[in-house]
This record gives structure tokens, sequence and C-alpha cells, in this order.
């Protein structure tokens, strides 16, 4: 066992020092830590090992040298000989080198001179070469800085584009061309700068002179409107010229000798006028040349995104109206030049360029306005009380949309706002003809016109359509049944009318629509202004009896003037009344409602005067026995009755009729309560035959006959309760009025218990 264990040791420290023979030294280290990793004493049988081997290698090392010693001594020997042959041959070769360099030293220098001279022509055809490659660059450089001086930075940038893609590429490694590389960017910069800063002066003042070229294109929109109107006019004679327009803005026309002459030839002064136009008002080559340049510099579309924000703003600002725009014509005037100002240059840049604006764009821009335009109009419109400025602003909307549809703008919008300005204008004039109405109204003394001369007769005549025979039958001086404000409502109803068909003109609406705008605007007077003010008038405490009746005649002359007022505006608009959509006026009612109001104001004002004569009687409830005749406050009132319904003999018989009988009745109600007064404690009998007497008068009057047309005894009926009541106490017939009562044909028949027992306690 101890033998193999020695045999596997010895074995193991041989491949060590094979190892250690055959590998790195710095290797070595680990080797080493795995003899003393092994068996205790490893270390010391492995330096026996390694003596045992150096002392082998000794004695290899040792034969070696010996074997070879004599061959080595032999070569030492030879080397000693070469020696002397050496620096013999040393000298000999230094002696030929000192006499060849002082032989050659004279052609060196010659040599050296040719090749400097070599170089320097080589040198200068280099230097003409790359000149010649370097001065094209620099003159392109030069010209570049001229065309910056001059302005003119389209052709620049041209002369870059040549610089950067053709001259400097062949001279790219010079500094000088790398400076101009470096400078060209920087110069792109600057005439971006610059063309932006000319945009920004242009759009400065495009936003001025808007104005100007808004007034402009509003004019011309005018007269050709006005000249359009005298053609159709010459269509008849068969002279007409078609208008023809000229790049330039100018108008020409056609005539019938083929020849192209000035649509104002007929006035020198206006035909040497030159027509202005946008290119005219405004210098477009900014833009123009803006875009050029962003189109080179490849940076179009910021340019266009640009320019489109930019105009949206300034769209934003014309379109802000000013706060008191609607106190004056001229602020709406302003406002529309504005506005048609700004889309005309718009539609030029539109045409005038490529894509710096689309249609699609200018209609978005054209919407928002429209929109924008129509709430501003709304709003400021509503403060105009003065129809003469509401029929300015209408001229205005129509001249503007003409202008810009004449320019590819759709202006539906606009002229269906028209009729929301159309109301407000008959709003306005509504408000006026009412401060008229209410004029006429006080100014009128409410009774008939005294007319002395004929001519004095066809003047009302002529203002007014009043036809009578049995009056013009009479002589000389004579009255007309209506008072003076008759003729005068009559012509202001047909003032309205005019006024009114003032707003339809350059509408273009048909006949029938501005018959039926005429007829609705006239109605809205009679049914509304009109009807309000007669309203006004009736109620006003002022106005008494006899001016009552004085109304009830003029409504009634005023009701059977309305079929001359609606043959009025047929022969304005020569449309039939018999076509199936002409609106009727409405003057009937109007009227008649006044009639019936002032009537019911009679009715009133009769019981009101009755009340005051019932305040003046004074009684003597308690009186032994009566004065024998009729009290004063009662005879004063059938006086006033007398004479008041003398007056009624112009009035229609049924509201003479009605307006007596309401008295009667009143009267009699009146009486009664007298009688029946909880304050009034005690009657005699006197008083009782005082009252009676009383009640005789009011009697007796109603017999009279006051108004004719009464039936028998139908008017003093109104007093039947008081006559039966009456009788009851004077005869003191009880038994009969206890005996019948209940029956049809009782004496008594009309008496209430209730009334008879309060009247018999007092």
């Amino acid at each position: 066992m101890a033998d193999n264990e020695t045999l596997e040791c010895v074995t193991e420290h041989e491949r060590i020092l094979q190892e250690i023979e055959s590998t790195d030294t710095a290797c070595v280290g680990p080797t080493l830590r795995s003899i003393y990793d092994d068996q205790p004493n490893a270390h010391k049988r492995f330096m026996e090992k390694l003596d045992a081997r150096i002392r082998n290698h000794d004695r290899e090392i040792e034969k070696m040298c010996n074997f070879h010693h004599q061959g080595f001594v032999d070569a030492i020997t030879e080397l000693l000989k070469v020696r002397a042959d050496a620096e013999k041959l040393m000298g000999q070769v230094t002696d030929t080198n000192r006499r060849l360099q002082d032989a050659g030293r004279d052609v060196t220098a010659q040599t050296e001179e040719v090749i400097c001279c070599r170089i320097q022509q080589r040198n200068m055809a280099t230097t003409v070469e790359k000149l010649q490659l370097c001065i094209p660059v620099l003159e392109m450089y030069s010209k570049l800085k001229e065309q910056l001086d001059s302005k003119r930075y389209y052709a620049a940038l041209k002369t870059m584009e040549q610089l950067e893609n053709v001259y400097i590429p062949r001279v790219s490694q010079y500094r000088f061309c790398q400076i101009m590389a470096e400078n060209l960017p920087i110069l792109r910069e600057e005439i971006k700068e610059i063309s932006m800063s000319d945009l920004k002066d242009f759009l400065e003042s495009i936003r001025k002179h808007s104005d100007k070229v808004g007034e402009t294109a509003m004019r011309q929109a005018q007269q050709h409107r006005t000249f359009n109107s005298a053609v159709a006019k010459q269509v008849h004679t068969g002279h007409y010229s078609k208008p023809v327009y000229s790049l330039s803005g100018r108008t020409h026309t056609h005539i019938s000798n083929g020849l192209l002459t000035d649509d104002d030839a007929g006035d020198e002064e206006e035909a040497d006028e030159e027509v202005l136009t946008a290119q005219d008002l405004v210098d477009f080559s900014p833009v123009y040349r803006c875009l050029h340049i962003y189109t080179v510099l490849g940076d179009r579309e910021t340019f266009e995104n640009y320019y489109r924000k930019q105009r949206k703003k300034q769209a934003r600002l014309v379109l802000q109206p000013q706060a008191n725009m609607h106190e004056t014509v001229e602020g709406y005037r302003r406002y529309f030049n504005q506005i048609v100002g700004f889309f005309v240059v718009e539609d030029h840049i539109l045409h005038a360029t490529r894509g710096l604006v689309t249609r699609v764009f200018t209609d978005e821009l054209w919407n928002m306005a429209l929109s924008k335009i129509i709430a501003v109009l709304r709003t400021h419109s509503s403060y105009c009380d003065d129809p003469d400025l509401v029929l300015e602003l209408k001229n205005l909307i129509v001249i503007c949309a003409d202008t810009l549809q004449g320019y590819g703008f759709p202006v539906n919008r606009l002229f269906d706002l028209l009729f929301e300005v159309r109301d407000q204008y008959n709003e306005t004039l509504l408000k006026k003809w009412a401060v008229v109405f209410r004029e006429i109204f006080e100014s009128d003394n409410y009774s008939p016109i005294p007319v002395e001369t004929e001519e004095e007769y066809k003047l009302v005549t002529s203002r007014f359509p009043f036809h009578d025979p049995e009056i013009e039958k009479q002589d000389f001086p004579k009255k007309l049944p209506m008072s003076q404000s008759v003729p005068q409502i009559y012509i202001q109803v047909k003032e309205f009318i005019y006024a009114s068909l003032k707003f339809s003109e350059s509408l273009h609406r048909s006949s029938t629509e501005i018959d039926d705008m005429l007829r609705k605007s006239t109605n809205l007077l009679l049914t509304r202004t009109l009807s309000s003010c007669l309203q006004n008038l009736i109620k006003k405490p002022h106005i008494g009896l006899t001016e009552l009746v004085q109304i009830i005649i003029n409504t009634t002359h005023l009701e059977q003037a309305c079929k001359y007022l609606e043959e009025f505006i047929t022969n304005i608009t020569n449309v039939s009344p018999e076509t199936v959509h002409t609106t009727r006026l409405y003057g009937l009612s109007t009227f008649k409602d006044a009639r019936h109001a002032a009537e019911g104001e009679i009715y009133t004002k009769l019981n009101q005067k009755i009340d005051e004569f019932i305040q003046l009687a004074d009684y003597e409830w308690s009186m032994a026995e009566s004065d024998g005749r009729a009290s004063g406050y009662l005879m004063d009132l059938i006086n006033f009755l007398r004479s008041t319904f003398q007056v009624f003999t112009h009035l229609p018989g049924k509201v003479a009729q009605t307006a007596c009988m309401s008295a009667c009745k009143h009267l009699s109600t009146s009486l009664m309560q007298m009688l029946l007064d909880t304050e009034l404690k005690q009657i005699s009998m006197g008083a009782i035959q005082q009252f009676n007497l009383d009640v005789m008068q009011c009697e007796l009057f109603a017999s009279s006959e006051p108004v004719p047309g009464f039936q028998g005894d139908t008017l003093q009926l109104a007093f039947i309760d008081l006559r039966q009541l009456l009788d009851l106490f004077m005869v003191w017939d009880w038994s009969t009025y206890l005996a019948d009562y209940g029956q049809p044909n009782s004496k008594y028949l009309r008496v209430n218990p209730a009334t008879a027992l309060a009247l018999l306690e007092k």
C-alpha cells in the first residue's frame, strides 16, 4: 500500500515539473500551490525531485558546451582575420565618398534650383486653375450681395441656389467657401424675415385700405345696377348694349357696329375718369414676392398658414362694429365698406395666386363673417328708431349683397335678413305715424268741416274720396259731416304706403310679393297704430259726448274710404285685387271696433252725467206735501238729455236709440236706489208725492220721443218699475197688490215684495 502511494507521488511530481518547464512563469503559482495542498511533507519530496532534475539539466548543459567549444574557437579566429580587411575597405569607401561629394556638390545645387522652379511652375498652374474655379464663385457671391442690396430677394435666392448646387461644391475645400456656405442659411433667414416684414406691412396696408376698396367696389356695383336699369328701359327700343368687364376694372360696352367704347362715353368728365380697382388702391407685390420667396425656400405651407391666420384675425376685427354704429348712416356705410373691401381683396388674392387661399378657405371665412354680420345688424338695427336710417341701412345691405354676389359670394342670407330689417322698418314707421296720428287728433276741433266755396270743396274732395249727392246739391257755404282729421288721416295712410314702398325697391321681389308686403304693413298701421290711437283718444277725459259723436262719424267715413286705399295699392303694384293670395285690408274691423268703443264711451259718459245730476238732488224726505212741481235738478237733467239727443241725429239710428234707452234705464235705476238707500230711514207721503212728480217728468220725456225710431211706449217701459211702486203707495192699494200677487195680469206685476216692504218700513 505504501509502495502504491509512493509511486503516485512520484508520478505527480513528474507532471508538475513538466508543467513548470512548459508553462509561462506567471502561471507557476497555482501549480506550486497544489504541491502544498497534497499530502503532508510532499513538498520535501518535491524539493528533492526538483534538485535531482536540476542536476540532470546541468549535466546536459555541460555535455552540450563541451561538444560545441572547438567550433566556437575556430569562428573567433576567422573573425579576427576579417577585421583587418574590413578596416581597409572602410578607408577606401570613405575616400571614394569624399571625392564623390566634392564632385556632386555643384550638380546638387543646380538640381535644387531646377526643383524649386518646377515646384513654382506647378504651384502657379495650380493657383491659376483654382482661381479659375474660385472667381465664378466670388462673382456669384458679389452678384448675390448686389441683389440683396437692391432688394431683389427672389433673384438672390436663385443665386444662392446656384452657389450651393453648382459653384461652392467645386471649391468646397477652401475656407472662404466654407464661410460662404455657412453664411447662406443666415442670408436666407434674413430674406425670410425681410419678406415677412413686407408681408406684415402689406397686411397693415390692406387693413387701412379695405374701407376705400369696399367703397369703390360698392360704388361700381351701384353704377352697374343703375346701368342695368337703364339698359332694361332701352330693351324695348332695340338699341341697348351689353356690359363687358375688362381685367383692368373698367366697364365697356359692345355697340352694334362692333366697336368697344366706355359705358360713360356720353359724359366727357366721367369718360376721362379712371375707375379704380383693388390693384390701384393696394400694392399686392409684397404678398406675391413673399409667396415666391417662401416657395423657393420650401416653406410655402408656413407662409400660407401665417397669411390665413392673420387674415382671420383681421376679419374678426373688421366684423367688430363700433358701439355707436346704429346712430348714423355713416357708421353703417363704413362697416359695410370694410367688409366688402376685405372680401374683394381676398377674392383678388384667390385668383391672382395659386393656392395661397382656396375657395374652401374663403367660403369658410365668408360663412363666419355672414353669421357675424347678421348678428351685428340684428342687434344694431333694433336700436334704430329713425325709419330713414333703417331705409339707408336696407340700401347699404342691398348694395353690399349685390357687390359680393358679383364676386361669387352667396348672399341669400343677407336678403333673408332684409325681411327682418323690413319688420324693423315697419316698426319705426308705425312709431313715427303713431306720433303723427296723435298730433292730428290733438289738433282736431271735432266739428264738421265748413266749406265756403267750390274751390274749398274740391280741395277737400281731392284729398279725401267723399261723395254725397245731397250735400253736393246744397248751396255754399255748407258743412261736410266729417271733421278735419279725416282727410289728414287718409293722406297720412297714403304717405305711409309710399314710405313702406320705398323699402321694397331693389329687393329683387315680384310685384305680388311687394303688393303683399304693402298690404300687410298697411294692415298693421290700421289695426295696431291707428286703432290704438283711436282707443286712447276715446278714453281721454277731455273728450266729451259731442267729440265722441264726431269720432263715430269720422270712423264711418274712414271705413268707407278703405276700398279707395286698396285701389291705391293696386295702382302702385299693378297686382289685381282678384288674385288668390292678395291680402285684404282690415280697416273695416279697425274702424268698427273704434266706433263700438266710442259708442260704449258715449253710454258711459251719459250715465256719468246723469249721476252728476242725481248727486245734486236734495229731497226733503219729511215734507208734509209736495211743491206741486218737479225738482229743479231733474228738469236740468231732462233739458241736458234733450239737447244731447239732438246732437245724436247724425249718428246711426241704433246708436242713438241704444244711448237713449241706456240713459233712461240708468236714470230709473238711480231714482230707485235713491228711494231704497239704507241711510234713508223715514219717508213722508209728501216726499213720495214730490218724487212721483219727478218720475212723471221722466215719463213725459220718454213719451216725447227724444230719439226717433222707438215703437209705442218702449222707452216709457224703462220707468215701469218706479211707476208701479209709486202707484201702489200713492193709491195705497195693498189689497189689490196682495190679491193679484203672482198673477201674470197683475196691476203691480213689476213691484218686488222686498222693495215694497223696504219702502213701507220707511
